[in-house]
């Protein structure tokens, strides 16, 4: 995903939970730093999830242990400045321990998401936007009926 803001912007606004709640979780214990374990949570739907940086690499990779169940994935974020205030980002995301029709639906799931909070990360720092993508992905309202 493309987004009109330098890399050092895109970088802080991924590592920094007072950020982030704005376009993917609503709450994080700390900002990403290596080897330290955060833990970032979904209040809409009650559910929260451990997360340990392994590899942080100022305004060009977040990589992180994404732990979805004993055995992390791992989800690697890359930034390349395209100009001074433009910025490449690139999510890749491994290590599923699923095999067949499991792992093709973990993989979609997980495409889905990331793109869902690209964009709303794309919005909220080029346009001051949150667009609810992540809580409207599964609105509370359908889910209770």
């Amino acid at each position: 995903m493309l987004i009109r803001k330098s890399a050092s912007e895109v970088f802080n606004t991924l590592i920094d939970p007072e950020h982030t709640k704005h376009f993917w979780f609503t709450n994080g214990s700390n900002k990403l730093e290596e080897n330290k374990e955060v833990t970032w949570t979904w209040g809409m739907y009650n559910f929260s999830m451990k997360v340990m940086a392994t590899e942080i690499v100022k305004d060009k990779k977040i990589k992180f242990n994404w732990y979805t169940s004993e055995k992390p994935t791992v989800v690697n974020i890359s930034f390349k400045a395209i100009a001074s205030d433009v910025t490449f980002v690139e999510v890749k995301h491994s290590g599923f321990d699923k095999t067949g029709d499991e792992l093709i639906e973990a993989v979609k799931d997980s495409c889905g998401g990331f793109a869902l909070v690209l964009a709303g990360l794309k919005s909220y720092l080029e346009h001051g936007i949150n667009l609810n993508l992540v809580r409207d992905k599964f609105p509370k309202e359908l889910m209770d009926h």
